[in-house]
């Protein structure tokens, strides 16, 4: 069952940058009024990510109450608006100590399905990464960790947080967040790069009709990550009010606040965005490397994350509920130093979201974003590679503002993909 496009198109809209980079320079505010407001929105955009985590449990309570194709379309469209203010607030990565620490809790990916619930045959029956591949919790009350047997007899919140996330020390084995729900929506994309995502049964919740066996520890499970998800939410926007740890390490040192503004804005840029979600994925071909690869979402995850990039060089962010924020940003204090920076960081950003959004508009229209990867789409690889180039290029234009707000010496991510490729087939 596919996504009813008019929904789709509506989300893509409800995002567009419209005027997001054609803002006028205030004069020029001190540093500790940037990373201030830099705060105020992290918060704002983690509140909206709760808000819309909390529909999406109610969502999942319904589906749960009455599991019908109706029900389903209505989680899976919950999920999907849901994902637009958390993709925004992934450029508090990297520069925030406590959103790294956190973040993996709720975004982790890709996920060793097979951990959770069942995997067609192709998926194989095992890893030599992972001896967890198909344990599948939902069928099996006892499974082995570490060689030991572990009751997995209630699919608790605390058992997926405290017991199955990286159980056995993997990293894939991904037991919580919006890839897990996301996994238990859809099911598995087995479609590679021809057209289609995941196509779960709503059966596979309904306790009088059951497919595949064990619907009411499905459902228990689905339940448990909903519940995580939005405490995990709550417990971030607590970290950025006005007298949260987050805001407090932010703006303890106004100089270090900048400085983590850039690295988030130039790590998510370079080498997570540009480099292991794109980079890698359209160097292998491989619709396993796509961040939504149950949903076929991808498109839109990638614009949100740029998006996001951008708001935190200008300051502006449009509140779920159609509120706007401004206020003094890094765009204002570059513009009083270096005006021709300014242009230039501002004439960079918007490049990216072009090609973000003529990306974004060929997932809705054409041919979702596995698809575009796919070998042999000319076209497609095109769309993605323009997307790439914006980031990278953005990057060192970032790189250039750190060094006219003489902030020394800023590390920013790297990535195999675009640093070393041939690393990447060995």
């Amino acid at each position: 069952m596919k996504l009813n496009k008019n929904f789709c198109a509506a989300v893509a809209l409800a995002v567009a940058p419209t005027a997001l980079l054609s803002i006028p320079a205030y004069a020029a505010p001190d540093a500790a009024a940037v990373v201030k407001h830099y705060a105020d929105v992290a918060h704002a955009k983690y509140e909206d990510s709760l808000t819309t985590a909390k529909a999406l449990d109610a969502a999942i309570d319904a589906l749960l109450k009455d599991p019908t194709d109706k029900t389903l379309k209505a989680a899976r469209a919950a999920w999907i608006k849901a994902r637009i203010p958390y993709q925004q607030t992934e450029v508090y990565r990297f520069g925030n100590p406590i959103v790294d620490d956190w973040e993996g809790k709720v975004n982790a990916w890709p996920l060793d399905e097979g951990l959770i619930d069942y995997v067609d045959a192709s998926y194989g029956t095992e890893s030599d990464e992972n001896s967890l591949y198909v344990a599948n919790v939902i069928a099996n009350k006892t499974i082995k960790i570490d060689g030991k047997d572990v009751d997995a007899s209630k699919l608790t919140p605390e058992f997926l947080s405290g017991t199955l996330a990286e159980a056995g020390g993997v990293e894939a084995n991904v037991a919580t967040g919006y890839h897990a729900i996301e996994f238990l929506l859809w099911g598995q994309d087995l479609n590679g790069t021809g057209p289609g995502a995941g196509n779960r049964p709503a059966t596979d919740y309904d306790l009088k009709n059951c497919t595949h066996g064990n619907c009411d520890r499905r459902a228990e499970y689905l339940k448990s990550a909903s519940t995580l998800l939005v405490s995990d939410l709550q417990e971030m926007t607590n970290n950025w009010t006005a007298d949260g740890e987050a805001t407090k390490h932010v703006e303890a040192d106004p100089k270090a606040g900048l400085v983590a503004i850039l690295t988030g804005m130039g790590s998510l840029s370079y080498g997570e965005l540009a480099g292991e979600r794109m980079k890698l994925g359209l160097l292998l071909h491989d619709p396993e490397e796509e961040h939504d690869c149950f949903s076929d979402n991808t498109f839109n995850s990638h614009l949100n994350d740029a998006i996001g990039i951008a708001a935190a060089y200008t300051g502006d962010y449009t509140r779920a509920d159609g509120t706007k924020m401004k206020g003094p940003s890094l765009h204002n204090l570059v513009a009083a130093k270096d005006e021709k920076l300014d242009k230039e960081m501002q004439a960079k950003l918007k490049k990216t979201l072009d090609a973000m959004q003529v990306m974004a508009k060929r997932g809705l229209n054409v041919e979702k974003y596995d698809q575009m990867i796919g070998e042999g789409n000319k076209k497609g690889n095109a769309v993605v590679q323009a997307a790439i180039d914006g980031l990278v290029d953005q990057t060192k234009t970032v790189q250039r503002v750190i060094a006219a707000l003489d902030l020394g010496t800023v590390k920013l991510e790297g990535s195999d993909s675009l640093d070393n490729p041939g690393a990447v087939f060995q």
